[in-house]
């Protein structure tokens, strides 16, 4: 099957409605029961009530994602996402008063709920820790009923946006996705007029791109000034489980080793035979590169898995079997990949745009990785599913490095090389990139005011020579390129967690490979089996890392510093 299946959501939009509507009862019903006497709980009243306000937020997530997974395969139904959308708010404003009035309690009587729990206890603490933040019912209140009019609306605006623009290439109209995947084509001169096909229409459509991310700015200027945060950045943190701290660490050891990133491009330009690489020729295939069309990445996806794990194979498997993936670009879809997860008792969906290179098999690997966290932690019930970014990442981007060291092995010469090549660039995107992106923003966010698009690309431009050095010429157009990123207006400072998952996986992997850990699979299939039950540095703790250790992350810089010098000695 290339396309997913809802069904195991709901049999039809029919269910779907008479669902929702239901669910917008029981959520007042819940309300009324709970509301007026909360305070007055005893602990086990308090336990019993958290299952059923559980299940009723679970119950809210399958309505919400089932929309979403229609709208993200046409965002030309963007009412159909709206009128869902709103019922859910609804839904959910009736369950806001549980988490807000658990604050209330006292502090020995919510670490009496806590320690009470056997399930629930550290996401409680976790609850408990959003006290200073956290705003009276009623605010809380406004501010979800006006959520879809105000950051989820520019949000939308710009799916949609995204979606609706064509990019003219040789007498072709091609959709985002399109366009980006040409510069990846191995003719030089098809990615320079993709390059500049991209530029032209993101050009075009710079004023509205430029207020988007100025609404998404201001906004979340508001919402810190309300709940107490110092810096922009502060939330992310706190629903990462990590501290500005630990992440100025992250940034600093990255950016003492963005020399690394001129080696490899200097390598690159001798091997393509270039007098300067240009920001288009980045990705520019070595020879050697094969086709991967979507049958192929299959086979050698499960391989990979099955060899690592027979469970991480069975998995991937159903995925493949039971519609969980939609593959292929189509009109309306939306760009990107995402792995999305609405309730337990269904399974994750896997979204991609499949385009047969071979950033797609990685694509594949990467994603199904995420399908597989999220089916493991199924186990700790809705609420501990939940991982932070800084652990999500972990299962994609191991899954990624289980791929690649099988494609690896499989290959010699010049194929060799460009898979090398091509794993390289791939965790500079995921490590490097994701450091100039978040550095971008720290700069944006810290800009009083509405910021100019002359002012948003200066920075973009500087931030992005920063890690380039002389190794790349940026064009003019470049300036521009930070438009069409979806995580600066859906997740303001998410990418740091790519990052993080990065050198994290790198030191992970490389114990894997080692072999020095004899029970390696059985405590990171426990790892990632426990969701967001443990905080990271717990999790971590496993495999005998401590995250606040300031040489942790230097560990996983030494791997990539491996890969870039067996690179730079092959011929």
């Amino acid at each position: 099957m290339t396309t997913w299946d809802l069904t195991a959501l709901f049999k039809n939009e029919k269910e779907l409605e008479e669902t929702a509507l239901e669910l917008r009862t029981k959520c007042q019903n819940f309300k009324n029961s709970y509301e007026k006497n909360f305070l007055n709980l005893k602990t086990d009243e308090f336990l019993k009530a958290f299952d059923i306000y559980e299940s009723l937020l679970m119950q809210i997530s399958k309505v919400s994602t089932y929309a979403f997974l229609v709208f993200a395969k046409d965002t030309s139904k963007g009412a159909f996402y709206a009128k869902f959308e709103d019922i859910c708010t609804k839904a959910q404003e009736n369950l806001l008063f549980f988490e807000i009035m658990f604050n209330e309690f006292d502090d020995a009587k919510q670490q009496s709920i806590i320690k009470a729990s056997k399930t629930h206890g550290y996401y409680l603490s976790n609850v408990a820790k959003d006290k200073a933040h956290q705003l009276s019912l009623k605010e809380e209140q406004i501010l979800l009923r006006t959520a879809n009019t105000g950051a989820e609306g520019f949000a939308r605006l710009f799916d949609e946006t995204m979606s609706a623009m064509k990019f003219k290439f040789k007498g072709e109209w091609l959709g985002e996705e399109e366009i980006l995947s040409k510069l990846h084509d191995k003719d030089r001169n098809v990615r320079k007029l993709a390059a500049k096909s991209l530029s032209d229409t993101l050009a075009k459509n710079q004023h509205l791109l430029g207020y988007i991310y100025n609404m998404i700015k201001t906004s979340l200027k508001t919402s810190c000034e309300l709940r107490n945060f110092k810096l922009p950045e502060e939330p992310r943190h706190l629903e990462n489980q990590t501290s500005k701290k630990s992440v100025d660490a992250l940034i600093k050891a990255t950016e003492a080793n963005f020399d690394l990133v001129s080696k490899f491009y200097d390598k690159k330009r001798k091997i393509l035979g270039l007098k300067k690489l240009y920001d288009y020729d980045r990705y520019a295939p070595l020879e050697g590169e094969s086709e991967y069309k979507f049958q192929k990445c299959k086979n050698i996806v499960l391989k990979a898995f099955k060899d690592f794990s027979p469970k991480f194979g069975a998995i991937a498997q159903r995925a493949f079997d039971e519609g969980w993936i939609d593959v292929y670009p189509t009109q309306n879809k939306r760009g990107g990949a995402f792995s999305h997860s609405g309730s337990p008792d269904a399974h994750p969906y896997v979204l991609l745009n499949h385009t047969d290179g071979r950033r797609d098999l990685f694509t594949l690997a990467h994603e199904l990785g995420h399908a597989i966290h999220q089916n493991l932690s199924y186990g700790v019930g809705f609420l501990n599913a939940e991982t932070p970014l800084t652990t999500a990442e972990t299962a994609s981007v191991f899954c990624e490095m289980l791929v690649f060291d099988y494609v690896k092995n499989t290959l010699k010469g010049k194929e060799k090389i460009s898979l090398l090549a091509g794993k390289i660039e791939d965790i500079f995107a995921t490590l490097y990139r994701q450091i100039n992106f978040t550095t971008f923003e720290r700069r944006i966010h810290a800009y009083e005011g509405e910021i100019s698009l002359k002012t948003i690309n200066q920075i973009w431009q500087q931030e992005s020579v920063k890690m380039f050095g002389k190794s790349v010429t940026l064009n003019d157009y470049y300036k521009i390129w930070w438009s069409y990123i979806p995580h600066f207006i859906h997740t303001p400072f998410y990418c740091y967690a790519y990052s993080y998952a990065q050198l994290l996986v790198l030191a992970i992997f490389g114990l894997f490979k080692s072999g020095k850990c004899k029970n390696f699979v059985q405590i990171y299939t426990e790892f990632l089996s426990l969701g967001g039950s443990r905080s990271p540095k717990e999790l971590v703790a496993k495999f005998g890392f401590d995250i606040e250790d300031a040489k942790f992350w230097q560990i996983g810089i030494n791997e990539v510093k491996k890969l870039v010098d067996e690179f730079e000695g092959l011929k």
